[in-house]
């Protein structure tokens, strides 16, 4: 028997984030939405048990995954059984690339391997399951347009429309430790304060919240990589982009455009003038 599932990309069109609380975590609010483009996790029953990496990123993560601390082989780990099964990751996103890969491979792994072991957790049980993984694993096990908020373990379902959109990565590293730090060291997050859940009902509310509310992450990033700011700049002039913003930490942006067509023209004029970057075009609020 054999289980397939999808791994979307996870975005956050808004990010707040506030100072470091005692225990050294920053409390934060999310809108978070699941995009079409994503990872794919295959798991198949056997005797033994193997992780096998494929896909465009494939490589450049076979060399440098640790399975100890993997998110994905902590979920194998986390229900693990007597019987084996072979597991197969398409890797499709870039790798630490503020879309939530890694967490979303692991949601994807719990519930392909809950199938393929008749194991019959429900989805509230392997979401408290995957919150012993990483704080973004619950999030993507649901796969739903959410709010998150505390330090990312508090998750509320949102209402929020589907959205035309690209994503738009320039296949270099960025650190999510490195861009707290920064913001630490800028001393961001002093006008950090909760509010409840918005509701989005039209693609114009929507807009509204991520020019409104933005992605304090920002600042720190293109501090850290210049490039992003005018990146961000070229997504934001251009007349098809109705908003742009950065997805957590980064280094992967997003601009939300008013039509597929629109998407598809914006993608392909940035893919043909910057072949070294990672341009997809997609839809948002559906995965």
């Amino acid at each position: 028997m054999s289980v397939r599932v999808f791994a979307p990309a996870k975005i956050n069109l808004t990010l707040e984030v506030g100072r470091p609380r005692a225990d050294g975590y920053h409390p934060l609010q999310s809108a978070v939405v699941f995009a079409g483009e994503g990872d794919w996790v295959e798991a198949e029953s056997s005797s033994d048990s193997e992780i096998h990496i494929m896909g465009p990123f494939g490589a450049e993560l076979a060399r440098e995954i640790d399975f100890e601390t993997d998110p994905m082989s902590k979920a194998f780990r986390a229900l693990e059984r007597d019987s084996g099964a072979w597991l197969t990751l398409e890797k499709n996103l870039p790798l630490a690339s503020g879309i939530g890969g890694g967490s979303s491979d692991a949601a994807a792994t719990l519930k392909a391997l809950n199938v393929v072991w008749g194991v019959g957790l429900t989805e509230v049980e392997l979401m408290r399951l995957g919150s012993e993984i990483g704080a973004d694993v619950p999030v993507c096990v649901a796969t739903r347009s959410a709010w998150m908020s505390g330090v990312g373990e508090v998750v509320e379902e949102m209402e929020a429309p589907t959205l035309n959109a690209v994503l738009v990565n320039p296949l270099k590293p960025l650190a999510t430790p490195s861009v707290f730090r920064e913001f630490d060291r800028m001393q961001l997050g002093a006008k950090f304060f909760d509010r409840p859940r918005p509701v989005w009902r039209t693609s114009e509310e929507a807009i509204e919240g991520v020019k409104a509310f933005g992605n304090d992450l920002e600042a720190p990033a293109v501090s850290l990589m210049p490039d992003l700011g005018a990146l961000l700049d070229t997504l934001r002039a251009d007349r098809r982009s109705l908003c742009a913003s950065l997805s957590g930490s980064g280094a992967t942006c997003f601009a939300i455009t008013s039509s597929a067509a629109d998407a598809r023209a914006l993608a392909a004029d940035l893919g043909a003038r910057n072949r070294d970057w990672w341009v997809r075009p997609t839809t948002l609020g559906r995965a």
